[in-house]
C-alpha cells in the first residue's frame, strides 16, 4: 500500500520540525560553549621589577609552581628595574589575554598605569609585596613593611642603646622603602628624643634601586664624614647590608658596627654566622608566594578572597589586603627559623664558616 502525503501535510510537518531543529542547534552550541569555558586554562601574568635580588627568584619559582599545581599557566616578565619597560611588558601580557596580573612594581606610582590598562580589559590586578599607589588594584598581598622597619631598628637599638646610628633606606621610589623608614623611626624616636642616640648624615640616605654598589658608596661617604664614628647601620634589606659590610670591611670595622637587613638572603645568613651582619628580617617567601598563587586563581574564577580581611590605603582607595607577619632573625634563631623552614640548607649557610 502506498501512502500519499499531500502538500498541507508537508507544510504541517516542516512547521513542526523547524523549531525543533532550531532548539537542537541552540542547545548544541550552548553545550559546546560551556565545555570550552570549563576547559579554558587560567592564564596569569607575573610582572616583576627585576630578578637581581635573590629573593625574587624564589618568589617567582614558588609562585609559578603553586599556580601550575592549581591548573593555571604563568607568564613571567622581568623589567630589570625599568618602570617604563615594566609597563610595556604588562601591556604585552594584557594583549596575550591573561586573566589576572600579579605585579611587583618597580615604581609604585608609575605602575598605576598597569592597573588602569588591565581593568579596561576586565583583568584583575594583585599588587605583590609592594603597594601600587593612586589606582584601584583588586588585592594587595605583603608583609607588614612598617613592622619590618620597626623590627630592624628595634633590634639594633636593643643591642646598642646609645651611639651614632646611620639610616640607609632602599629605593626612594619604592613605597615599601618609605614604610620601612616609618617603622625604623618609630622604633628609634624615644631614644632620639632623650638623646641616647644620634642620626648621622641627617638620616636621609637611600640606595637607589636597592643597589648594593650604591649602598657601598653611601656608606663610604658617611664613614668618611663621621671619621668612622658609627655604631649601628639600619640597612633596609640584605643587598644594601652587603654594601655596608663591604664598606666597613674597608675600614676594619666589620663585626664591630651593628648592621640590619631584610629577606634572609643566603649571603646575609652567611654574614650573620660570620658576625659581620647582625640580623635580618625573614619574610617567609613560600607563604606569600603560595597565598598569592591561590588568590590569583580565585580572582580569575570570580571568587571572593576571604583572607583579605584588612585594607591599606594607597592614596586613592582602601585596597583589600592580606598582610603577613615578618620575623626577626639573628645568629641564635637562624637555624630554627630560616633553615627549618627550608629556605636555605644548613650546608649552604654554614659552608663559609
Amino acid at each position: 500500500m502506498i501512502c500519499k502525503i499531500n502538500q498541507k501535510q508537508k507544510r504541517v510537518s516542516l512547521s513542526t520540525l523547524l523549531p525543533l531543529f532550531i532548539i537542537l542547534i541552540y542547545c548544541t552550541t550552548m553545550l559546546l560553549g560551556c565545555a570550552d569555558t570549563s576547559d579554558k586554562k587560567i592564564k596569569i601574568g607575573l610582572s616583576m621589577d627585576s630578578l637581581r635580588v635573590e629573593r625574587w627568584q624564589k618568589d617567582r619559582d614558588i609562585f609559578k609552581a603553586e599556580a601550575e599545581k592549581l591548573g593555571a599557566e604563568v607568564i613571567v616578565q622581568s623589567a630589570d628595574g625599568d618602570p617604563l619597560k615594566q609597563n610595556e611588558q604588562a601591556e604585552n601580557m594584557i594583549t596575550q589575554g591573561v586573566d589576572v596580573l600579579v605585579v611587583i612594581p618597580e615604581d609604585s606610582v608609575a605602575s598605576s598605569q598597569i592597573v588602569e590598562s588591565a581593568h579596561a580589559e576586565g583583568i584583575k590586578v594583585i599588587a605583590y609585596d609592594r603597594l601600587i599607589r593612586d589606582s584601584e588594584p583588586d588585592l594587595y598581598i605583603s608583609f607588614d613593611n612598617e613592622q619590618v622597619g620597626y623590627l630592624q631598628a628595634e633590634y639594633l637599638l636593643r643591642k646598642k642603646p646609645k651611639g651614632n646610628f646611620f639610616l640607609l633606606g632602599g629605593d626612594p621610589g619604592d613605597n615599601n622603602a618609605q614604610l620601612l623608614r616609618e617603622g625604623q623611626l618609630r622604633a628609634l624616636q624615644p631614644a632620639l628624643d632623650n638623646g641616647n642616640i644620634q642620626l648621622v648624615a641627617d638620616g636621609k640616605h637611600w640606595a637607589v634601586g636597592w643597589d648594593p654598589l650604591d649602598a657601598l658608596n653611601k656608606a663610604e661617604q658617611v664613614l668618611t664624614l663621621t671619621n668612622n664614628q658609627i655604631d649601628a647601620v639600619v640597612a633596609s634589606n640584605d643587598g644594601t647590608a652587603g654594601g655596608v659590610v663591604q664598606a666597613l670591611e674597608g675600614q676594619n670595622l666589620a663585626g664591630n658596627v651593628l648592621v640590619s637587613g631584610q629577606d634572609a638572603d643566603l649571603e646575609a645568613c652567611q654574614r650573620i654566622v660570620k658576625g659581620t651582619q647582625t640580623m635580618t628580617v625573614y619574610k617567609p617567601i613560600r607563604l606569600i608566594a603560595t597565598e598569592a598563587a591561590h588568590a590569583a586563581v580565585a580572582l580569575a574564577k570570580g571568587e571572593t578572597i576571604q583572607k583579605a580581611d584588612q585594607t591599606v590605603n594607597n592614596g586613592k582607595i582602601d585596597v583589600p589586603s592580606i598582610i603577613l607577619t615578618p620575623i626577626q632573625v639573628d645568629k641564635d634563631n637562624l637555624d630554627e627559623v630560616v633553615i627549618k623552614d627550608g629556605y636555605h640548607s644548613q650546608e649552604d649557610v654554614y659552608k663559609s664558616e
